[in-house]
């Protein structure tokens, strides 16, 4: 039986990164993968979809050239065939890059299926191996209630729709979370005649009601939006599937099938071992050290945890159990949390949530704007949002962020760098703001804040430490 320091068990973005810190340490490692390969944000998730987002928002932008003076925007066209082309050719761009570098540890690669013997040994299909550590990094796949499996024709899933060579006239998108919600645009964007179907309103992940009802009202101006869930009730006499939502029919050629992904622990043989699962149906982990509890040498960072399921959260986790598995057991401070949804305009979160306030019991006052009526949104013809930043209400330290705004992606950096460093909302106003940017937007917001938390700012400038100059 081979024995190793590491096997680690999945070649994804946190397998990727925990085989980095491993091989700083030891060459006796081994990486096991059945594919396929890529990642799933380089292959089906987070690099193809905006690719589409982008051709989408370019060709709908056509309704506000005429009236910057731009003629013949409306006999623009769009071919959606060559649109899913274009797609999938950076999507196998960014695939390539990931692969690229495997070559350099191939000897360390076995393409097979890895199941528990034991805590320590594992069958890879026929070969038994003994590892001291072992890393289970097998991500997650998407969700299809198994009722719905008649209809299985008709349905997509996110793992299979950047495959389609064209796009259907008319698709249900049962899901409006952050992929459902991204995907749904862009495609009523493209021309499909799209209908978003969900429960609750927590378009792209918001949890803040206010803001919730804001882009729920904003979102069907663009697409029919329900929000008490979907039911599959047949095929019509001419072939297309019929969808219930509320008290309407909807006939489309296909739905996407948007409600989640489920992490991929079962097939494992982990009932050979004596687990405590959480409520997820996962096994409980130490989010510090990312080990499983009960067994200090087994690690379970990215999406098959089922905690923060994104790229640099998956990349950060499989550093900390690399990092551990080959160095005595460290503890890691995670990072602010950060998600954003790439719709237009984009919908983010920052640090703690309404919702995550809410149940901890948290005293917190909100700092509210608009962006309608905001300068630089006013020039760049995008009058839409609604941001709500979170402090302590004795303290004024800031808490969390949800929006719906323009260039919302980047003013989500901002306002998790300055979580990070602890700044209260009296030194976030000291921080520079230009004119005119989006950016004087997060400051009216703060502004408001501030005048809830403590006195309105009479200055915003730091003084000087040496004496003035007369």
């Amino acid at each position: 039986m081979r024995e190793f320091d590491v096997v680690i068990i999945g070649a994804g973005t946190a397998g990727l990164s925990a085989r980095k810190q491993v091989a700083k340490k030891t060459d006796n490692y081994l990486v096991v993968d059945d594919g396929p390969l890529g990642t799933t944000c380089a292959r089906v998730g987070c690099m193809p979809s905006k690719v589409l987002i982008q051709a989408a928002n370019d060709y709908y932008r056509k309704h506000k050239l005429k009236q910057m003076g731009i003629l013949g925007g409306e006999n623009l066209l769009v071919d959606t065939r060559q649109v899913m082309k274009h797609v999938r050719s950076l999507r196998d761009r960014f695939t390539r890059g990931v692969l690229g570098g495997m070559p350099s540890w191939q000897d360390k690669f076995l393409a097979k299926r890895a199941k528990f013997v034991d805590a320590n040994i594992l069958d890879l299909q026929g070969e038994k191996v003994k590892a001291k550590n072992i890393i289970i990094a097998t991500g997650s796949r998407p969700i299809i209630p198994k009722t719905w499996l008649e209809f299985k024709d008709y349905l997509i899933d996110t793992n299979d729709f950047f495959e389609l060579e064209n796009l259907p006239q008319s698709m249900a998108v049962i899901g409006m979370g952050v992929i459902g919600s991204e995907l749904g645009q862009a495609l009523s964007r493209l021309g499909v005649k799209v209908v978003g179907v969900t429960v609750g309103k927590a378009i792209g992940g918001l949890t803040d009601p206010d803001i919730q009802d804001y882009v729920a009202q904003k979102l069907s101006q663009e697409m029919p939006l329900h929000f008490n869930g979907a039911e599959l009730v047949g095929v019509s006499e001419n072939g297309l599937l019929r969808i219930k939502a509320d008290d309407k029919i909807y006939e489309v050629e296909k739905a996407l099938v948007a409600m989640g992904r489920r992490p991929n622990v079962d097939n494992l043989g982990l009932e050979n071992l004596k687990l405590e699962m959480d409520t997820k149906g996962v096994p409980a982990i130490n989010f510090n050290t990312l080990n499983v509890k009960g067994y200090d040498h087994i690690y379970l960072p990215g999406d098959v945890n089922a905690d923060r399921p994104i790229l640099h959260e998956a990349a950060d986790e499989g550093n900390i159990a690399g990092f551990n598995a080959v160095n005595e057991g460290q503890c890691f401070q995670r990072r602010t949390s950060l998600g954003i949804t790439f719709m237009d305009p984009n919908i983010a979160f920052v640090g703690q949530t309404w919702a995550q306030l809410k149940e901890q019991k948290i005293e917190f006052e909100s700092g509210e704007v608009t962006f309608e009526g905001q300068g630089r949104s006013i020039v760049k013809l995008k009058e839409q949002g609604l941001l709500r930043v979170y402090a302590d209400k004795r303290t004024g330290r800031l808490l969390g962020a949800e929006m719906q705004a323009p260039d919302g992606e980047h003013l989500a950096h901002l306002l998790a760098w300055s979580i990070s460093l602890k700044l209260t909302v009296f030194e976030a106003l000291k921080m520079p703001f230009y004119h005119p940017v989006v950016e004087e937007g997060l400051r009216t917001a703060l502004r408001d804040l501030a005048c809830k938390v403590g006195e309105c700012p009479a200055e915003e400038l730091l003084r000087c430490q040496d004496p003035p100059i007369r």
